[in-house]
C-alpha cells in the first residue's frame, strides 16, 4: 500500500508527467485508492485461514505473476547486472517482504482498521528519517510541524490518555514498524537506484520476484504445508496479490505518468478512511470516536510533512 512520493514507492527513476482526459484519471484514482483501501479487510480474512507468511508469500506470488503478463505484453526484460540485482533484494526486503510480513502478522490481533490507520504514519516516517538521510530535504517549520501533529494523531487512535486499554500493543507495533520500513526503503532506493536506465515495470517485476523468492526461503521455516484449503481467504490472498500489489502498482504507475506525483500521491490520504469504512461496513469492527478523529489528526500531519517551502 503505497504512493509514488510519500507512501510505499517501488520506482526508482523518475517519469515525466503528462496530462489525458481528466475523467481516465479520476476513475483510476479511484479505483486504487478502493484497492488498496481494501488490502487490510483482504489481509484480515486471509489470515483467517492461512498463516502470515503463507498470506505474504501468496500475495507477491500473485503480485509478481501480474506484472510478469505486463512485461511479457510490452515485451520488457528483467534488468541484467548483479548490482542492480543486489539493491533491488534489499529493496524488495523493506518495500515488500518485511512490511507486507508485519501487516499480516499484525492483523492476528488489531482490526484491520488499526492497520490501515497505521499505513498512514508512512509520511510522518518518511519525512523523519529523510531530515537524517537526504541532504537535499531540508526541514521547515511546517514540516516539523506537521510531524508532531501526525504523532500526536497517532497517540489520540490509540487512546494514550486511556494508558492504551484494550489495544494489542505487539500488533500494534508490528504494523508502525510495517510503516516505517517503506520509507526505509524508498530512501535506500532513491540513493542506490535514482538515474537507473532500467523500465519501472522491468525494475518493480524484479524487485516483486526477489521478495517472492525470499518469502519462499522463509515461509517453510516458520509454518507447515496446510491440512486444508479454505475458499474464501485463499481468493482473499490472490485478490489481494492481483489487485493490491500486481494491478496497483501498474495503475500507480500510470497516474505519475500522467498527472505527476504529486497528484498520484493524493491517494495516501484515501486509503486509511477506506480500510476504516470497510472494516466497519464488512467486518463488523468496532469503531470508537478517537480512531476517526486521531486518524484525521494523523493525515494533516502528513499533509504538512510534504509541504515544500516557498522560493
Amino acid at each position: 500500500m503505497s504512493t509514488v512520493a510519500t507512501s510505499r514507492p517501488v520506482t526508482p527513476t523518475g517519469t515525466t508527467p503528462h496530462r489525458g482526459t481528466a475523467l481516465d484519471w479520476r476513475i483510476r484514482f479511484g479505483v486504487l485508492s478502493l484497492i488498496w483501501g481494501f488490502s487490510f479487510l483482504l489481509i484480515k480474512v486471509g489470515t483467517a485461514g492461512y498463516a502470515p507468511f503463507q498470506v505474504t508469500l501468496g500475495r507477491l506470488v500473485f503480485g509478481t505473476a501480474v506484472l510478469a503478463v505486463a512485461m511479457a505484453v510490452k515485451r520488457e526484460r528483467l534488468p541484467r547486472g548483479a548490482r542492480t540485482w543486489g539493491h533491488l533484494a534489499v529493496a524488495a526486503f523493506f518495500l515488500n517482504a518485511l512490511p507486507f510480513s508485519l501487516f499480516a502478522y499484525s492483523e492476528l490481533t488489531i482490526p484491520s482498521t488499526l492497520a490501515g490507520i497505521c499505513n498512514a504514519t508512512s509520511p510522518l516516517w518518511g519525512m523523519a528519517l529523510s531530515l537524517v538521510a537526504l541532504s537535499e530535504d531540508r526541514p521547515t517549520r511546517l514540516r516539523v510541524a506537521g510531524l508532531g501533529i501526525g504523532f500526536l494523531g497517532v497517540l489520540t487512535v490509540l487512546g494514550a490518555w486511556q494508558g492504551f486499554h484494550g489495544l494489542d500493543a505487539t500488533g500494534t507495533v508490528m504494523a508502525l514498524l510495517a510503516s516505517l520500513s517503506y520509507p526505509i526503503g524508498w530512501i535506500y532506493v532513491r540513493r542506490a537506484l535514482a538515474g537507473s536506465s532500467h523500465s519501472h515495470l522491468s525494475m518493480t517485476g524484479a524487485q516483486l520476484l526477489l521478495a517472492t523468492v525470499q518469502l519462499a526461503f522463509v515461509t517453510p521455516l516458520f509454518t507447515t504445508m496446510p491440512s486444508r484449503f479454505p475458499v474464501v481467504p485463499l481468493l482473499a490472498i490472490a485478490a489481494l496479490g492481483a489487485l493490491g500489489t500486481g494491478l496497483a502498482v501498474l495503475l500507480q504507475y500510470g497516474l505519475v505518468a500522467e498527472v505527476g506525483p504529486t497528484t498520484a500521491q493524493m491517494v495516501t490520504y484515501f486509503i486509511p478512511v477506506i480500510a476504516t469504512a470497510a472494516g466497519v461496513a464488512v467486518l463488523g469492527e468496532s469503531l470508537t470516536w478517537s480512531t476517526p478523529v486521531g486518524a484525521a489528526i494523523v493525515l494533516a500531519g502528513a499533509a504538512l510533512t510534504q509541504a515544500r517551502a516557498r522560493r
